[in-house]
This record gives structure tokens, sequence and C-alpha cells, in this order.
């Protein structure tokens, strides 16, 4: 007789054999379920009995200075039952938590940790180490300067120390701080050839104005560096401090903003050009160096991407009106749509200007999506061909996004958050220069005046790691995580590659989804997907069908957000799915596209005005790695279009 009994499992068993690298990812984080909770304990425990048997052993001559006797006494029991109070009471209170490791939260840029990383974080955190130097942290300081490599490869940079021009990397608290050491960077090694032409250097290939001083291209500038640093080399010790002292005098750094340019009248202060899509830590950088909000120039996009010949028309302008650039950022993953901008066109922009006497730095903004560039690169480091990318996938990558990762090599800084595709603790940015040089032009103990091979190689250079970066004292333990991870999987498509490829496959799928939603919803509502993503971010358009006013169905959108967010009031177990809100703004999208869209929700563009001139749209972060669950054939996606159709049907009215 068959067994009739249901399953005591409500999932269907698994649909077909998992993909090729599912096994491996399967070990790769502590889970949903929790699955992999022995592994991480037996990590954890492993390792701090590890660090104990160390301390035990350093000088085991040394008796232990609390009593075993002391863990009787009533103070002592006292103090760990208060101990043990405040870390229930807080285990309670973070129960509360934004649910990141759970495939039904699909909202902000988060997801469950790398157990590597993880791991290697708590095994680090005991030992303390501060990344400011060597004498602080003699290990994993120099795992940062590694990890930084590694990074550096994984964009094209050269990551071989032994080369002179090899690259450098660093971590920070996040991407904003990566940036202001771009800005950083960029207008120390601008403003360098003027201070040499100030100093009345010697015929060292100086440019013979300040407007060429000013608008040399990195290279040329970091070339002029190298020279410099040999022609002191070439004094005696009285000479070269002499040199040194007179070119200190005419520094930016020394004199400050306000000084150095009523020095040089005949140059203005450089501007930043940006996409309107750019992230407002832009804004805040050029605050903090005193260049002033004024001097960020966006630049128009299509279709969420800095639009190339409005950045030639902007770059043309500053050149017709002596316009210093100190850079243009281009953004590798925006950060409400995903969207990547055409870093090639950037480059072939800037040959072109810079051949006509206008020089600036290309920095690109990759905190979200730089660790996409590992489903571009080979094992050996080399780069993939488009067709070969793009095998297995729908549409990923389009032409002009492969075209964009692979200039990568071509620019000369990136930010990217290992936080954030890299599946790491918070607070782990990072910022990348494709030629360690220019360094020494923010070193805080004056490094640009020796040659770097006359003093100390790269891995010695860098371990007095605060002497180059923006922050003091940082944490170690955070480097450990970074770097490990990346030993664990390989920066490459066979490796970490694993996760992102996920994350894109589940964008496609969400895509596909979303028009088979907006077929079933008519009727209900008009949905639509404002512009398909060039990663994993997507956006989701609503408007409730009749409905012509902006306004109306701004707010509507509004309030179906109320079932999708994180709601403190109200226990986290009673919310199906968590996704995020944005907006398309009016000045970011450009008029026409805006059009367009609402036109498509059959939203009259008449009821956008100056009060309200943009749309609220849904968005939707897919970095879970577990949104598609081969292994009991679930897939979350569908049943979040699901439920977003529940909730839109008890809603038949705006």
């Amino acid at each position: 007789m068959p067994n009739t009994l249901p399953s005591p499992y409500p999932f269907p068993p698994p649909a077909h054999a998992p993909e090729p690298g599912q096994r491996m990812l399967d070990a790769c984080f502590l889970g949903p379920y929790g699955e992999n909770d022995t592994l991480l304990e037996k990590l954890v425990v492993e390792f701090l009995r590890d660090h104990v048997h160390w301390r035990r052993n350093f000088h085991p001559e040394d008796p232990p200075a609390i009593p075993t006797s002391a863990a009787q006494h009533p103070e002592y029991l006292a103090l760990e039952a208060r101990m043990r109070r405040e870390l229930h009471q807080l285990s309670a209170a973070l129960k509360q938590s934004v649910p990141f490791h759970s495939p039904r939260y699909i909202g902000h840029m988060a997801s469950d940790l790398l157990l590597p990383g993880l791991a290697a974080q708590i095994l680090a955190l005991p030992y303390n180490p501060n990344n400011v130097s060597e004498d602080a942290a003699p290990i994993t300081v120099q795992l940062e300067v590694l990890a930084g490599l590694q990074l550096a490869r994984m964009f094209g940079y050269p990551s071989d120390p032994a080369r002179p021009d090899c690259a450098f990397g660093h971590l920070t608290s996040g991407g904003t701080l990566a940036n202001y050491q771009a800005l950083r960077m960029a207008l120390a090694l601008k403003a360098f050839p003027v201070a040499l032409r100030a100093a009345g250097v010697a015929d060292i290939g100086v440019p013979g104005d300040d407007w060429q001083a000013f608008n040399l291209a990195p290279d040329a500038a970091i070339d002029l560096l190298v020279r410099w640093q040999d022609w002191l080399s070439t004094l005696g010790e009285g000479e070269r401090r002499r040199w040194r002292a007179r070119f200190q005098e005419q520094r930016l750094e020394t004199l400050g903003m306000f000084e150095f340019f009523s020095r040089h009248p005949g140059l203005k202060v450089p501007q930043v050009l940006a996409p309107v899509t750019a992230h407002y830590s832009w804004s805040k950088g050029l605050k903090m160096l005193g260049l002033g909000r004024a001097q960020l120039r966006l630049v128009a996009t299509r279709g969420m991407r800095m639009d190339a010949a409005a950045l030639r028309e902007a770059l043309e302008q500053c050149e017709r009106e002596r316009q210093p650039v100190l850079m243009v950022v281009a953004v590798l993953g925006s950060t409400e749509y995903g969207t990547i901008d055409p870093v090639d066109a950037i480059v072939q922009a800037r040959a072109d200007v810079a051949a006509r006497g206008l020089g600036f730095g290309i920095h690109v903004d990759a905190a979200w999506g730089g660790y996409l560039a590992t489903l571009f690169r080979n094992p050996d480091g080399s780069l993939r061909g488009l067709d070969e990318v793009h095998a297995g996938y729908r549409d990923f990558p389009q032409p002009e996004v492969h075209a964009a990762f692979a200039a990568l090599a071509e620019t000369d800084s990136v930010t990217v958050d290992p936080h954030k595709l890299g599946y790491l603790p918070y607070g782990t940015g990072a910022f990348v220069c494709r030629d360690h040089r220019a360094t020494a032009l923010v070193s805080e103990q004056a490094d640009y005046v020796f040659k770097q091979g006359d003093r100390d190689d790269y891995m010695t250079r860098y371990r007095q790691l605060g002497q180059f970066i923006p922050e003091g004292s940082k944490a170690g333990a955070a480097a450990a995580a970074v770097y490990v991870t990346h030993r664990v999987l390989p920066l490459d498509h066979a490796n970490f590659g694993l996760m992102p490829r996920q994350t894109v496959l589940a964008a496609e799928a969400f895509q596909e989804r979303a028009q088979r939603f907006a077929d079933d919803m008519r009727g209900v509502v008009a949905a639509t997907v404002p512009f398909p993503p060039d990663s994993n971010l997507v956006c989701l358009a609503l408007n409730p069908h009749g409905n012509r006013d902006l306004a109306i169905a701004n707010a509507f959108v509004r309030r179906l957000y109320d079932e999708l967010r994180c709601d403190p009031q109200r226990p986290l177990q009673v919310k199906q799915f968590f996704s995020s809100i944005t907006t398309l703004q009016r000045a970011m999208v450009g008029e026409a596209e805006l059009h367009c869209i609402l036109d498509a929700l059959g939203i009259d563009p008449t009821t956008m005005h100056e009060d309200n001139d943009r749309l609220v749209i849904l968005r939707h972060t897919l970095m879970n790695p577990h949104l598609i669950d081969h292994e009991n054939g679930i897939s979350y996606i569908d049943r979040y279009f699901e439920y977003l159709g529940t909730l839109l049907r008890g809603r038949t009215s705006p």
C-alpha cells in the first residue's frame, strides 16, 4: 500500500542536480537556517584555544596572575552574573536586527557573511592588532598590504611588488573614506608640478607655465616625481635638504587652498566631474578638502549610465574656459540602480583632451560593483572575453558593460567595499591606486623626497601604513578577514566569482519574473522595470490601475513599502519579505526618459511639478546567493512576487 502520509517538510524534492560550484558555496556561509553552525563553532573554538595556548607559551615561566580560586569568590561571581545579564539583554535586543542572512531580505546592500572572513576576524580580534604600523601589527599590517595587491590584480592593475609601478591598496572604514583618499591623492599629484615650478627646481622637465604644470596627466606627473627624486639623490645632504625645504614651502599641502591659488592667479580651483548617480560622499569629500561643493559638476546620464557625449561636452567647455579638472568619477554599480558607467568611453575622452593639454585623473567608484570584476578574470589574472563571460547568462554582460570592466586597468584608482559584495563584516572599504609611487605625495614623513628604491622595498615601505592613509589607528582584524577570504576564494570567475554569478542569475530571473508579474497584474496595477539591470540591483515601478496622478502613485508605493520594511515596533517574523525604496528624479533621469517611464505606467507627466518631481519605486538588492534554492526547488523570487501580488490585490483602489 503506498504511503499517503504527507511529507513532514513543506518543500518539494530537489528539482535537478546542483550547479557547478554549488557544493563549494555551501561551505561559504553560516546559511539562512544556520546550517553551518557546527563548522563555525569548530573554527571559533579551535582558534580560541590556540590563542590561549599562545598566551600560556609566551613566557611559560611567568605564574598565572589570576588565581584559580578567584572563580569562586563572591565578587567574581557577581561580576560574572552582571556580565551574563547584560550579554543576554544584548542578545535579546539583537533579535530585532535586520535579517540580512535570509533570502527573504532583498532590501539594502547587505547579506550573509562569508565564513572564512568571519572566522578570520574573530580569530584575530583577541590579538587586537592596530594596523597603523608593523610595530603595533607585525602580521596584519602586511596582510592589509597584500589584500590591496589582491584587489589590484582583480582590477587589472600591476600587482607585482617588484615592478616600480606596482599598484597599492589599503582598507578603510568604508567607500566614503576611500573616495576621500582618491580626492586627496589626485589633488596632491595635480598640484605637485606647480610647486616644483614655484620652487625654481632645475631643468628636470618641469612644464613651462602653471597651466601646463597643473594639467599634466597623472602618469606624466608621476614620471616627473621620479625625476625629482632621482635628481635629489645626486645632491649632497645639505643641498638636498635646502631643495626639499624650498619645494615644501610651495606645496598646496603647506600653503592651504587660499594661499596656493593666490600665488597662482592664472589657475582656477579644479572641478570633479561625476554622473548625477554619484554617491553623496563626493559632495562631502569636496567640502572636507576645502575645494567646495561648487566644484562638483554633475554629468547627465543616459539609461542611468554617465552619458559619454555629455561628458565630452563638459570637458570641451572646461578646455575653452581654462577650467582645470581634478578627476572624472565613473560609477561601477550605482547605489540605486547598479548601473555601470562607460569607463572605456571616459578613458578615451581623457586621452583626447589630454592631447590638447587638459590632464586629469580617472577614479572608479566601485564600492558596490567592484567584486563583479571577478566574473571577468581568469585564474591567471587575464581578462575573459565577452562571449566567454556571457556563457550561462541570458543577457549579462551587455557589450558596453564588458567594455567598461575591460577598461578598469587604464584608470588611476578604484574604491571597492569588501563589506558589500565581498560579503565581509562592516567596516571594510578599500582604496586602490594603479601606481603606488603617487603615495609619496600624501606621506606624512616627506617620503616624496627619496626614490623609493633607495630606502626600502615595497613591503617594508608600506608596513609603516599610517604614513600613507587618512586614518591613524585601525583594526588589523578586518585586514585578516579580507586577506584570508581572498586566499580561500581567489578573485577570479572560478572561485569568488561563483557568488556574484548567482546574484546576476537571480537578477535576470527577477527581471523575467517582473515581466510576468506585470502581465498577470493588468487591471490591478501597472508595473515595469525602469532600467534593465547591469548587475544585481533591480527596481520595480508600480501604479494602481486607472490612476493618472504622480502624487497618488507615490503615496500608493509608500504605503506598500510599509509592508516591506523593517519596523522596530513589530516582530520581524510577521514580515514576509523586505525590500527598499528609492526615487527616480527628473534631474537624475532626464525629462525624456522619465516621461517614457511615466507613460509605461499610465501616469500623466503634467502631474509632475516642482514640488513633486520624482517617482517613488521599489528597489531590490539581489545579493543573497540562496535566492534560488536549488536544493529544495524553491525560488524566493517567485515567492516574493506572489506575496506582492497578494498585497496589491488587497488594495483595489489607490
